[in-house]
């Protein structure tokens, strides 16, 4: 299996907060389904567990593999991944399949889910000084997503609380919209095939494990969240 050299940290960082999330959101999903669709909750849990589970070993086969490392490839199997991660975040995020989400779930679990960003800027941020990944994508270059954590580790307790302004948590989310775009745009202009910045600023990492899960659930997870906010604030435009 083929394997990207990095300090444990950053290495078991992104392995341990990928299933995290990927813990949360199941219990998120199966917490919705009993609360919106008690009819069909069993359906639903069972669903989305398989889904999960599927995506996260197709992604895995992929990456361990070797295949998402072939840059020679044209087109390079990497340069696929990030519509594929587009698609799949918006679809899921903006279908009316996932209505139940909206209506199951309250504002700050969907809010809160998203504080998970701020630990992984963190990990980002030592992956960039330890060389492993380009520093354009941390914080200390050109990435700023930290704020979208650390704004939902405020917002999530005050939202429960029904103490935060409607008009913040719409920034904030507008806010964490604009900055997943921005994170996509600098890893393509740092991609393999790419080389914007140069020779020393190549983002080859996440073409292998468990650095992948990093695009392929991490922001698919955030870019599902953004929708699922804005979906919910839209259909109650009077709640919080």
């Amino acid at each position: 299996m083929a394997s990207y050299p990095a300090p444990a940290l950053v290495t078991w960082g992104i392995a341990g907060i990928s299933a995290v999330v990927a813990v949360l959101s199941f219990l998120l999903v199966r917490r919705a389904a009993h609360a919106a669709a008690p009819d069909r909750a069993g359906r639903l849990t069972l669903s989305a567990g398989a889904i999960i589970v599927a995506w996260v070993a197709f992604v895995g086969l992929l990456s361990g593999s070797g295949l998402l490392a072939r840059f020679d490839l044209r087109p390079p199997p990497i340069g696929l991944l990030l519509p594929v991660i587009l698609a799949a975040g918006l679809t899921v995020g903006l279908s009316a399949r996932t209505t139940f989400l909206v209506n199951g779930l309250p504002l700050a679990a969907l809010v809160g889910l998203q504080a998970f960003r701020l630990p992984l800027e963190l990990v980002m941020h030592e992956a960039a000084n330890a060389g492993v990944m380009p520093v354009q994508l941390s914080f200390s270059g050109y990435n700023f997503d930290i704020v979208t954590g650390a704004g939902a580790a405020v917002l999530a307790p005050l939202i429960a609380m029904g103490k935060a302004p409607r008009w913040a948590i719409t920034l904030w989310n507008l806010y964490g919209f604009l900055a997943l775009a921005a994170i996509a745009v600098i890893a393509i202009l740092t991609a393999p095939f790419v080389r914007f910045f140069g020779d020393g600023s190549v983002n080859a990492w996440v073409a292998y494990l468990p650095f992948t899960y990093l695009p392929a659930l991490l922001v698919v997870v955030a870019l599902i969240g953004h929708c699922l906010v804005a979906r919910w604030l839209r259909a109650h435009p009077t709640e919080l």
